[in-house]
């Protein structure tokens, strides 16, 4: 329901911030403009696009315009004032790495300070047309739905938090039905909908009741048509299904999932499999190229053995791949049953240094390349452990749909190194299928970048 105005809502706030943007750029520019010596141009320019491009980077990578967010005004702040506050910290980046000196300071100052307040007016502007909108008519559908039940209470609660063009009613159903307070009222029995649907001026009837459970529904649906009232049937699936599922279609046959992948599209993958391989072949090129003869130097001298460890770990599927790593423990038979713990004594000298930094793991840029895996998803475990793990989680199996990951969500929220409980693992599972239910090109993005973070500020679970 209203998708598309939710996309048009979506974009024109992106517009909004755009433009004052610009304008609060291009009115100091014109302040400035005796003071800024025709040379400067160009450093002006960059500083611009620098601005344009990392407020729009950070704001999708943070979902600054997400459905969910722009629906609620607290939630559509609040998250502008933290992507605000990481662009000002790259700004600041960006002017100590690229030392620019020619871009006035006090411009820059003026700037940010500027656009926080044209953000701060936008904001205030949105709020205003939101309530625009709502007191339009002719924008918004008077609703009632039939039935009172979890389904329907779950259905009102969904049309106060979208809010944008749904007046809610209240609910249709036999007195007798009801033992509890509703939150909206009882307007009448099944047999008088209509009637109280011509008489409230009622555009949309929403079924909570199937035919299937009630034959009168059909004759309701057809008396609602005739009335020029849309009517609309919300099919209660939690007797076959425990969550949520999802509808696709196959021309008019409906089809089931369980589940939200949006890598089952071909284009999807074929996106990420791209960005995969153009990551990969950089780190080959520039880092593996001189890593490998470094740290296989000092492998080597420390401890005989090979430079690399490969071990067989289940992949896509639940087909195994051999998994590369700098070797960082010395030579040992429980390598492929039994994890690294705190204070392993097979670790090495340099391997507690290139696991503590996460390097033992760069040679699987390699394994992106050759396709056994991806940048980002679930990690790979042994073949023991997944046999393990899958008697423990009843879901374990389904992180198999994905290709492993060198990095991936669990591990950025504090989800790697040893398991010592069920419960960890359960908690690995849990995000890895969040990231194969709401996966896009962004959030592998946001990934890598936490990644990277989280080494430099260090971990303590990796050992």
């Amino acid at each position: 329901m209203n998708k598309q105005f939710k996309r048009y809502l979506q974009l024109s706030l992106v517009l909004l911030d755009v433009v004052i943007l610009n304008i609060c750029f291009a009115l100091i520019y014109l302040i400035f403009d005796k003071r800024i010596g025709i040379g400067y141009f160009s450093a002006y320019l960059a500083f611009w696009m620098f601005l344009n491009t990392f407020w729009l980077l950070l704001s999708f990578l943070f979902g600054t315009y997400s459905e969910v967010i722009i629906l609620h005004f607290e939630s559509f702040t609040k998250r502008t004032v933290q992507v605000y506050l990481v662009w000002i910290i790259l700004i600041l980046i960006y002017l100590f790495f690229s030392r620019e000196f020619e871009v006035s300071r006090l411009f820059i100052i003026i700037m940010v300070i500027s656009f926080g307040i044209g953000l701060f007016l936008n904001r205030f502007l949105y709020l205003g047309i939101k309530k625009y909108f709502k007191k339009q008519d002719s924008f918004f559908n008077n609703v009632i739905i039939l039935g009172y039940n979890d389904t329907a209470k779950k259905l009102a609660s969904y049309f106060e938090e979208e809010g944008i063009n749904t007046h809610l009613l209240g609910f249709i159903e036999d007195e007798k039905n009801v033992t509890e307070l509703t939150t909206y009222p009882i307007l009448s029995d099944i047999r008088h909908i209509i009637q109280v649907a011509k008489d409230l001026d009622v555009q949309e009837i929403y079924s909570t009741i199937t035919p299937e459970q009630n034959e009168y529904v059909y004759k309701l649906m057809h008396q609602a048509e005739m009335e020029c009232v849309r009517f609309k049937v919300v099919p209660n699936l939690s007797f076959f299904f425990s969550k949520p599922v999802i509808i696709d279609y196959v021309k008019d046959l409906p089809i089931l999932s369980l589940r939200s992948e949006p890598l089952e599209d071909v284009g999807n993958r074929l996106k990420k499999r791209i960005f995969d391989i153009s990551v990969s072949l950089l780190v080959t090129i520039f880092i593996l190229s001189w890593l490998i003869p470094i740290l296989g130097l000092l492998i080597i001298l420390e401890s005989r053995g090979p430079v690399f460890f490969s071990q067989l770990r289940s992949g896509k599927n639940n087909k195994t791949f051999r998994c590369l790593k700098f070797r960082s423990m010395k030579v040992n038979k429980d390598a492929d049953q039994k994890q690294a713990t705190k204070g392993d004594m097979r670790i090495t000298k340099i391997g507690k240094f290139i696991r503590r930094t996460s390097l033992d793991e760069f040679p699987q840029f390699i394994n992106v390349l050759r396709g056994d895996m991806s940048l980002v998803g679930p990690r790979p475990h042994m073949v023991k452990h997944t046999s393990d793990y899958s008697k423990i989680v009843d879901q374990y199996m389904i992180r198999q749909f994905l290709k492993p990951g060198i990095t991936g969500w669990a591990q950025v929220n504090g989800f790697r190194g040893e398991i010592t409980n069920p419960e960890q693992i359960k908690k690995r599972v849990s995000n890895d299928l969040w990231y194969l239910e709401n996966w896009n090109i962004w959030l592998d993005v946001r990934i890598m970048f936490l990644t990277v973070y989280n080494v430099f500020r260090g971990e303590k679970n990796a050992y």
